[in-house]
């Protein structure tokens, strides 16, 4: 039976791409693939520099480059690890990508608060309200989940995010 633990190290690297999408002028999201103690890919959200509203997501772009890098399209054994909660595109890919678990930072909930706080009336929710455990829980294979990892480090993100 697999057995999923939180690692420091993987969200680490996962902020370091968030805030080289934040330095991008992208949203700082950063997303990593993993498989047992070593990084496969690391994705970087481009949606606003790629306009692409699929393929930008910081969790697509991981889960597409560890396809191609392990040369399958089947993630097994595999974890992603991002700083935000994925969407529900996002979340199926890796139940699609029969991936073993998700680890994720922030929550939609944080999201939605601290984007409020930045930018008050001019925010605009852009977002299925369909939280990632829910999306997890209808599919299978049955994804772990870890949520709120490093949560703190997290939400010093949005400090990047235009």
């Amino acid at each position: 039976m697999f057995k999923m633990e939180a690692k420091e190290k993987f969200m680490r690297k996962a902020i370091e791409a968030a805030q080289e999408s934040g330095r991008k002028g992208d949203y700082a999201i950063g997303s990593v693939v993993i498989r047992g103690d070593k990084i496969v890919s690391v994705g970087e959200e481009t949606l606003k520099s790629a306009k692409d509203p699929v393929n930008g997501h910081a969790e697509i772009d991981a889960i597409r480059k560890a396809c191609k890098k392990l040369n399958q399209p089947y993630l097994e054994g595999c974890v992603l690890y991002s700083t935000h909660e994925p969407c529900p595109m996002c979340a199926s890919a890796a139940i699609w990508a029969k991936m073993e678990g998700i680890v994720f930072s922030v929550s939609r909930e944080d999201m939605i608060n601290e984007m409020k706080k930045k930018m008050g009336e001019k925010f605009s929710w852009r977002q299925i309200e369909i939280p990632c455990v829910y999306v997890l829980n209808k599919g299978s294979p049955k994804l772990k989940l870890i949520s709120g990892f490093m949560r703190g480090e997290g939400l010093k993100l949005f400090s990047l995010t235009n």
